[in-house]
């Protein structure tokens, strides 16, 4: 598949604190990057750094073979963003944010009112097309704004975290929407703070860290990586759930919330050495469940000896 995005040893630096340290991102057109990380992790960052609005202190970025750099205009013309916060004018309807912007993007008179008018019927809003967008629910007002930035078709496709506070069915309708671009050959990078998010929608899942990369692979691949396995303990009580974490902390990705412990394990037979540790501290253990490690699994145990790391 052609590259539509390409990242190499990108670095960005904030006085002493390094925001991307060397990160290296592939994008192919018709697939879709999920860029996972915690709050600080540098997701902003990259997005601000491939969207001409920062200026990267080392590495290169090419979208569809253009820098950033010294072709911002041939770079933000082949980009559509959603950013986190809505940039719509709220004294006017929906239907006419769209021919604005529509017609600020180059479309005709004519050309941005049929857009606009399939966008609104792409994205439900047509019973509030002419409402004014102040008036409207915070989640029609998130449709609204990844509408606005589909009016005019690219081929590149930047969504920063745009299912945040979204009900179920406009999530939904989210989903549905990036798997079509990705199917008419849109490249998309996707950020989000909901794991099944990228479980559900990515080709590839990309973690990083402090501004690190510590994982790229499918979401299979990643499962894999952190173990083959995940043995799921309900303990009697909170008080022995942390105390079971405690005493398996020397094993990676171990973590316990409320009555709960999950510990990653590459084989099965690995589970009865657990079992007999946690026996020798007198620990009483309620249910026992064995599965594949979730995305969620796969993120904390990745990010976790980060921040050990960052708390020394």
């Amino acid at each position: 598949m052609t590259e539509a995005i390409s990242l190499s040893g990108l670095t960005k630096r904030f006085g002493e604190q390094t925001a991307l340290d060397r990160v290296s991102l592939r994008i192919p057109a018709g697939s879709v990057v999920g860029l996972l990380g915690p709050n600080g992790a540098g997701k902003t960052t990259l997005i601000n750094c491939l969207t001409t609005l920062l200026r990267p202190d080392g590495g290169t970025i090419r979208v569809l073979g253009h820098d950033p750099g010294s072709e911002p205009s041939l770079v933000r013309a082949n980009i559509a963003v959603t950013g986190q916060f809505a940039a719509l004018d709220e004294q006017i309807s929906p239907r006419e944010n769209l021919v604005f912007f529509g017609r600020l993007l180059g479309l005709g008179r004519g050309e941005a009112r049929q857009r606009a008018g399939e966008m609104l019927e792409r994205f439900e809003l047509g019973e509030a097309a002419y409402t004014p967008v102040g008036y409207l629910s915070g989640g029609m007002r998130r449709r609204l704004d990844l509408a606005v930035s589909l009016v005019v078709p690219r081929p590149v496709l930047v969504l920063d975290e745009p299912t945040t506070g979204l009900d179920p069915r406009s999530r939904k309708l989210l989903w549905d929407m990036v798997r079509a671009e990705a199917g008419r050959g849109v490249a998309v990078l996707l950020t989000t703070q909901y794991l099944e998010e990228a479980d559900q929608l990515a080709d590839r899942v990309v973690v990083i860290d402090k501004g690190r990369v510590l994982a790229d692979g499918s979401s299979d691949e990643l499962k894999r990586d952190v173990g083959g396995i995940m043995c799921r303990l309900t303990m009697t009580s909170g008080a022995d759930a942390e105390a079971a974490r405690h005493s398996l902390g020397d094993l990676p990705g171990v973590t316990a919330e409320g009555d709960k412990v999950a510990v990653p394990m590459s084989r099965p037979e690995d589970v009865a050495a657990v079992l007999g540790r946690l026996d020798g501290k007198g620990l009483r253990i309620a249910d026992i469940e064995v599965t594949r490690p979730t995305l969620d699994e796969v993120f904390f145990a990745l990010t976790e000896p980060m921040e050990k790391e960052a708390t020394r």
